[in-house]
Order: C-alpha cells, then structure tokens, then sequence
C-alpha cells in the first residue's frame, strides 16, 4: 500500500442497511480524533481515487519496480513477498516480468480482492491473501526477499508493533539467497521522515477527478514522532462522502536502520531517495520524497518439526567446525561467503523428501555426537573437507573415526586421503602407471642449496596441502631470483615448514575432470572444463591459485571454468588416465583431476582430489551443470553412489529411477562428444 487514510469511527449502519458517516467541523486538535486502529477500514475505493495519481499510475510502479530489482538484483526463481501490498501493483508487475514465484499479502479485504480479479483478467501466475503483517500466516523459512513498499511500514500505534512486524519478516526470510550472498534480504520503501518533518504542507486541496476533490490538514503529534493528517473528501453532487483521520511514524534512516537491527537483520543500508513523478503534480503527502533500506538475514535453518518417517534415510551430514580457525582461510575464520556456502547445501538437500538429514559440526563434541548414532543412521555423507578440528592434515581422520564406530560414510576413505595430500606421492603413483607429470624436484625444509634440473619458468607450491594453499600470483618464477622469493614467501608468509614441490609450469590449457561414481561398475564422468583467463591481465600467471578461491578484489577472482575446447584424442586419454588413477588411489564415489597441457598441447597431470569440493559454485558443481545437473541433482549422485557402493537399499523406487535417469543423461552428453571408452563410462 501507500499512504494509508482512516475514518475517525468506523462506518455505522442505519435502518435501511446503508453506511451513515460522521462529518466533523472545525478540529483543534488532529490527533484526538485519530483511531488506533485508523487502518482497518480506510483502505477502499476512495483511497485509489485520492492516491490514484501514483497507486494506479503503470509508468510510477513499473519504474518503482526497475529500481527494486536493481537493488536487490533479483530473479525470477526467488521466492517473494510482496508484504502490506495494497492492490498488488507491484506484485503484479513482478509476474508481468516473469517472476513466478510471488506473494502478496494485506490486511484490506477490499485491496485483495481488487488484486485477485485483476491478476485473474491478466492471467498472471501471482497470488494474493488477507492477513496481519503482525502475524504472517507462513512457516519460518518460506522466502528469498520480504519488499514492504509504497509507505507501508509504521501504522500502529507504537514503535514495539512495527517491531513485530520487522520479526515476522525476519522469521519468515529464508536464511540463504540464490543471488545475492548471503541470506535472505528485506526491503523497506518508506517515507523520509526526517524531510517530512520540516515540509509537510499543514493545508492543502485538490481535484482528483470531475466529481470528486479532496481537503487535507496535517500536524505533528505531540512528541514529533508521527504526521497527523484530516482528509475531507467531497462531491459535486453528494457532498461530503468521507471525513478520516490517519496518523503515521516518522522513521529517519538512523532510526528505521536501529529497528531493524533490533529486529535481527544484518547488514543494514539505506538506498537511493525516490519522487514519484505524479500526472496531477499535486500533493503527494507521505509520498513525496522515500527512502529505501534493505537488510539481510543471517540465522540458522528453522527446525522442521516433522517426525521422520521408517522409510526416510537417516543421513548424518558431518561439517567444518565454523567456531574454529581454519588456517586455509582469509584470516583464518569463517567468513559470509562460507556461511552462505552452507547455507546452499541445506537448500538444496532440504528437497530430498526421502531423506532427514542432521547435521553435525561442532568438533569438540564430534567424536561423542558420532558414538550416539552407531545403528541409528544409514549413512555418513562425510563433507568435512577441511580436516578434523579444521586441520587439513586431520582430513583423513574423519573417514578413520568413522571406520571405528562401524558407521557407513560417503567419500574416500583414510588410505586415500594420504595418498592423495601428498603431491610428490600422487606424481610417483602416476609415474609408474605410465601417466605423464610435469617435470619437477623436491624440497625438503632442512635444503639450503638445490639445483635446477630444467629451466624456467617453474610453478612453486607446498608439497602437501589443498585449496591452493600458498600458491599465489607469486609463486610462479620467471627468473632465479623469483623463485628464491616464492619459495620465501610460502614458508614466511603463509608459515608452511613442509617439504616444497617445485615444477615446469604449463602454459598450456587448464583442466579439470569429474566423475561421480565408482569405476569400473557404475559412473558418470562430468563434462571436462577449462579455466578461462582471458579477463585476467596479460602481465600476470594464468594459474587459478589461492587469491581466485579467497580473495574477491583480485583480478583472479574473474576467472571462469567453462567446458573445454581440446581434442577428443586428449579428452580420452586424460579420462581413460582419471579412471585408472581413481582405483589406483582408492577414491571413492566422487573426485576431481586437475591437469594442465604443455605448449605442445600434451596433457599432464596435476592433482587429484578425493572427497572435492562439494560447494554449489565449485569447481565440481560447475562440471555438472555442464551436464545438465543442478546442484541438488549432484549431491543425489554422490550420495546415491555410496549407497550403491555401500549396498544400502534404495529409499525408493522413484530415487532409483531419478539417479538413473541423471545418470543416464550425464552419459549421453559425454557420448555425444566422445567416442566410447569402456562399459560403465
């Protein structure tokens, strides 16, 4: 809604069933005639006669909406609210444009039904119902942006009700936001009470259409705090129909912003100012100058308190410990990015009806928490990449705990989480199994002297480690000198004291491969992608290290990985390879292979990553997208991988044909650019 009139008394009946109106002269004091209630019976069809000239102005609202969207960056798959709607404008411009996947709600029986039949003629996929902002009638977590628009904050009586309003939208705001990081995001359109203060106009009349005109009285009430206003609304022909009172809170920026934050929001910022640029060029009262503030939700996943049912699987989903440092890290903590990054995964695994998922990652307690479900899950879907206690070297401690406790889990298993942290170890395997590496020498920590077997450049990263730990910019070396002070900087700087790998650097393509599975019997290998550094500048390495994954003022940070352009020989050489090195180093249900061609255009080995990236924006996640998945279609692949593996009966018939079905379209994207490796690919 918009600015918000009300009758002084409510609307009598008399005898012959018709509304009898109370008109009232000359009033010294405004605001002794002002209902708490003012807004129950105000908003009927004189308040889009008397606001008309922007309520029902199509260029106003479709303009208001523009910048709306620009401000959230909004997209038709969010789920919206548009709150206190009036008669939908709004909304229905929203559906107008696509978006599929509005609400609005108000309190005016009048305005909804106005809504309803409108959307109903225009055909529009947009819903409307009647409620209190005060008590929404949805369950926690239900939307991706809350907008209360128009002028339509600050109704009642006293500050604690608008309050509750702002914690209504806080619970109803789901905590993750598919476009926007991190959560869930409100926006609030309302007057800038701090002008309004000093220019309302005290008087005012207008023609509002040929019949109809109306006189308006405002004042402050007697603490400041709120406009007291008088609408006198008169015919030609049958002379004053409406005399109304209404009153509304002045908010100030500052004040609306400690409000929200009272309420629990993060991130609290005001916007642009806006004017409405009105046809009749008359008074437009609270609507003459607004501000917009928008804030975010940071909060944990509402509780469902929904039993599992005896045929949900029971999945215990074991994390990073987040009230832990993380030595991989930006300052080693973590940050929104990571939050959100959960965030996603909880989005996305709350979708898998036959599944109750729990989680666990408070580590001080993992141990015990772990000991309590021996026999009462199915399974471990182990997604604690970053080590036990957040230690990367403790990774593999996970997988060993949970082989003690009998407790069936996902990803690879302790021998492989070895293996594969060691670089060195990982480029001997390979060696021996005739799969090409690129030159390189080892450094222990006690060398100081070595020789160069091959000549430059050379790329210089800690032998053991993940997430591209201390390989930076940097650590690429040109000349002798670069490469004393890359090998500096990693054990300065990024106080690594471990044996150093030093290599050729490839300056051929940048690769990575996916498989999702278990070779020989049953996999799916993702589309290969490559890393695109065309928007990275000329002077510096094209290597994806540790500033394109943690440090979003970097030039790195606009990498891409888009599918690979290289030869169908070289894409089933460097698959056949993956599918040897997966058995030969144990992986297990998923991983990922980074390569790197040389100039020549041979492919080498780089890595291999058992138990990868699991997040919705990874490296993993973006192979699977290529192949058609969404991110909840690739951790189902995951996790129905290690129940096969595992021989857990399938939850159901339907998940059964699903994977199947994924799975299969996986193989025929890969079939249609490759020729035939060997059954199962």
């Amino acid at each position: 809604m918009n600015e918000k009139k009300s009758s002084d008394k409510p609307p009598q009946r008399s005898k012959n069933g018709k509304h009898s109106r109370t008109i009232l002269g000359p009033v010294p004091n405004l605001e002794e005639h002002v209902r708490p209630d003012w807004w129950r019976c105000i908003f009927n069809s004189l308040y889009i006669k008397t606001d008309g000239d922007v309520v029902d102005d199509q260029n106003i609202t479709h303009q208001e909406v523009d910048l709306f969207s620009q401000v959230l960056q909004i997209s038709p798959e969010n789920v919206i609210l548009d709150l206190c709607c009036g008669q939908g404008r709004h909304s229905m411009e929203l559906a107008r444009r696509g978006f599929k996947n509005v609400e609005g709600l108000d309190r005016s029986h009048y305005l909804i039904q106005k809504a309803k039949a409108l959307a109903k003629k225009e055909g529009l996929s947009v819903k409307f119902r009647e409620g209190d902002a005060r008590k929404l009638p949805y369950a926690p977590d239900t939307f991706d942006v809350v907008m209360i628009l128009g002028n339509s904050f600050g109704y009642f009586e006293t500050m604690q009700e608008d309050l509750r309003v702002l914690k209504e939208v806080f619970r109803v705001l789901k905590p993750v936001f598919r476009v926007l990081k991190p959560w869930g995001r409100l926006l609030i359109d309302v007057t800038d009470g701090e002008y309004l203060r000093q220019h309302f106009q005290p008087r005012s009349w207008e023609w509002i259409d040929k019949k109809h005109f109306v006189c308006r009285e405002r004042s402050l009430s007697v603490d400041s705090q709120c406009l007291i206003s008088r609408e006198v609304i008169s015919h030609v022909q049958k002379g004053v129909i409406a005399d109304q009172f209404y009153m509304e809170r002045l908010y100030t920026k500052e004040s609306l912003s400690e409000l929200m934050k009272a309420a629990g929001f993060s991130e609290v910022a005001p916007h642009a100012e806006l004017s409405p640029d009105s046809i009749r060029n008359q008074d437009l009262g609270m609507m003459e100058r607004r501000v917009l503030i928008t804030a975010r939700v940071r909060k944990e996943w509402a509780a469902l308190n929904v039993k599992p049912k005896p045929t949900m699987r029971q999945v215990a989903v074991v994390m990073g410990d987040p009230h832990k440092p993380d030595p991989l890290k930006p300052l080693s903590v973590f940050d929104d990015d990571d939050f959100y990054t959960i965030d996603q995964l909880k989005d996305a695994l709350r979708e898998l009806k036959e599944y109750h998922f729990l989680y666990l990652n408070n580590h001080d307690t993992l141990i015990h928490d772990l000991s309590r479900l021996a026999g009462k899950v199915d399974l471990v879907f182990n997604l604690c990449d970053e080590g036990y206690l957040n230690d990367p070297r403790k990774e593999l401690h996970i997988p060993a705990l949970l082989e003690k406790l009998d407790l069936p889990y996902s990803g690879a298993g302790p021998q492989s989480l070895a293996y594969c942290y060691d670089k060195s170890l990982v480029r001997g395997i390979a060696k021996e199994m005739e799969i090409p590496v690129p030159a390189a020498f080892f450094i222990k920590p006690e060398d100081t002297a070595f020789d160069l077997p091959f000549g430059l450049p050379v790329i210089v990263k800690p032998n053991f480690g993940d997430s591209s730990f201390g390989i930076t910019q940097r650590s690429v070396a040109f000349r002798p000198d670069d490469l004393l002070h890359a090998i500096s900087e990693i054990r300065e700087k990024f106080g690594y004291d471990k044996p150093i790998l030093v290599e050729e650097f490839l300056k051929g393509k940048d690769l990575s491969v996916g498989i999702i599975g278990n070779p020989p019997s049953s996999y799916t290998v993702l589309p290969i992608t490559e890393e695109d550094y065309s928007q990275v500048p000329e002077d510096l390495p094209p290597i994806c290290g540790y500033e394109a994954k943690w440090c979003p003022d970097s030039p790195y940070w606009k990498i891409t990985s888009v599918p690979a352009a290289i030869p169908k020989e070289t894409q089933n050489f460097i698959v056949e390879c993956c599918l040897k090195l997966f058995e030969r180093l144990e992986c297990r249900d998923y991983a990922r292979f980074d390569w790197r061609l040389d100039s020549e255009g041979r492919p080498k080995l780089l890595e291999v990553n058992p138990n990868p990236g699991w997040c919705w924006d990874g490296h993993l996640a973006k192979m699977a997208k290529y192949a058609g998945l969404s991110y909840m279609d690739m951790l189902v692949l995951i996790l129905r991988a290690a129940e096969q593996r595992l021989g857990l009966q399938a939850v159901c018939q339907k998940k059964e044909e699903e994977t199947t079905a994924m799975e299969a379209a996986g193989k025929e994207l890969w079939a249609n650019s490759h020729p035939p490796l060997r059954e199962g690919n």
